[in-house]
């Protein structure tokens, strides 16, 4: 049976009687990665927050790891790991002492604090040295946070926008990185900017428009349902068409299987050369641009 290790139940968080969050219910399973996306001022940050307890909902219930946030939030925060958008670190300390300063609060010993560190550095392939943090490029800087998120071996992970503002070779590097930590068995909820990062990695992916819960499936069940396909067929024949050309080939686009089924007899038939054949589904990016309509920006 799937653990549901966070559940949201008709949440709502309303602020001077508007709502940020309306009625919104979401299950995220032990082991999975889901993505939450939306556009700006959606309840992304919002529901995240409310997650991991720091505001509280204005009604609904929300549970992790079985547990009410509001009552037992201290004890469920021992098994939580948060990554905030913005990096909030202490510039005048080097890496290993910013670790160790947060191994202190969760009451980790100096030979844990040491192992755990090197540990996490050596993945995360930050090698800083004594380096201080405020002498760091902005991916070593996300590297050391993500670091910290993970110091206290937490089994649920809350990202917000953890490769934001990186270079693509690092932000690529951090999601690999996601993958590898849900193979050693980590839940993580994650929001990001970039969708074919959030296509690439999400076992399951949540869209949110204007407070509301949209659409939350698998990436393949999204496709099927809201997603569009499309046919290209392209060829070389020696006589005049009414087809586009390009680099002295036909080019023929279609979402209809029997169009394409009907063209390949036809190439078939004139002894015409088929030079590719290709079948474009839709990206994540086209379905959440149909859905938002005018609210483009995520």
């Amino acid at each position: 049976m799937i653990e549901p290790i966070v559940q949201l139940s008709c949440i709502s968080k309303v602020y001077n009687d508007v709502y940020a969050v309306k009625d919104l219910d979401l299950e995220i399973n032990r082991g999975e990665i889901v993505g939450i996306i939306g556009h700006n001022g959606a309840g992304k940050t919002t529901t995240i927050k409310m997650i991991v307890g720091l505001i509280a909902p204005t009604s609904g219930q929300l549970r992790v790891m079985g547990m009410d946030i509001q009552k037992e939030g201290l004890k469920i925060k021992k098994s939580l790991g948060y990554l905030p958008e913005e990096n909030a670190l202490y510039e005048n300390m080097s890496a290993m002492e910013y670790l160790g300063f947060f191994a202190n609060i969760y009451g980790m010993s100096a030979a844990q604090t040491k192992q755990r560190g090197t540990k996490l550095l050596d993945s995360l392939k930050l090698d800083t040295g004594r380096k201080l943090i405020g002498d760091m490029s902005k991916g070593m800087k996300r590297k050391v946070s993500i670091a910290r998120t993970l110091m206290h071996d937490p089994d649920l992970l809350i990202l917000d926008e953890p490769n934001s503002g990186l270079d693509p070779l690092t932000s690529f590097f951090i999601i690999d990185y996601c993958k590898k930590l849900r193979e050693q068995g980590k839940t993580i909820l994650l929001s990001a900017h970039n969708l074919f990062h959030v296509e690439y990695i999400c076992d399951r992916v949540a869209i949110i428009k204007n407070g509301k819960l949209v659409v939350f499936d698998t990436m393949d069940n999204i496709r099927k349902s809201l997603g569009k396909r499309e046919f290209q067929i392209v060829f070389k024949a020696d006589e005049k068409l009414d087809y586009q050309q390009k680099d002295g080939n036909y080019s023929v686009t279609t979402p209809s299987i029997e169009e394409m089924a009907d063209l390949l007899r036809r190439i078939s038939d004139n002894s015409w050369a088929l030079v590719d054949l290709a079948i474009r589904q839709s990206a994540l990016e086209d379905i959440y641009l149909d859905i938002m309509g005018d609210e483009k920006s995520t």
